[in-house]
């Protein structure tokens, strides 16, 4: 499973009248490791040629984050089936190991001209392998 991590700096403005993160936030940083890893495998012709939108985002919540708290997400994929991959996330502070949010996304591969879904080719199955073969994490 290759996964990949982006370092996250919760701002004054993340958080909500309550003084939790507010769940925008979350879905955002969700889509920017998941952006973050497509970019560090893909090539620059793989950006050319396909787009990845989102069918579906679920988003389960641990554990509130602190101001001042060093945040890590953690992406991975999960499977490729057809036109779809499943990607998982995981929201954790690195000092503690203590796990923020996780959250399971649904994509599905378009070809960047036609806009239409496109079959996931093995090639790039094999750039995000060895993935799992049931899914779940």
């Amino acid at each position: 499973m290759n996964k990949f991590q982006v370092k996250i700096e919760p701002k004054a403005s993340d958080f909500d009248a309550m003084g939790h993160i507010n769940n925008v936030v979350y879905l955002q940083w969700v889509q920017d490791v998941a952006e973050a890893h497509w970019k560090h495998i893909s090539g620059k012709e793989d950006d050319k040629i396909n787009l990845w939108v989102a069918l579906r985002h679920e988003i389960d919540y641990k554990k509130e984050i602190r101001p001042e708290e060093k945040i890590v997400a953690e992406t991975w994929v999960n499977s490729m089936e057809g036109v779809k991959s499943e990607r998982m996330t995981r929201i954790f502070n690195p000092d503690t190991n203590q796990t923020k949010a996780e959250a399971r996304t649904f994509w599905c591969l378009l070809d960047a001209n036609s806009k239409k879904p496109k079959r996931i080719p093995e090639e790039m199955k094999e750039k995000y392998g060895p993935l799992s073969p049931k899914g779940g994490i």
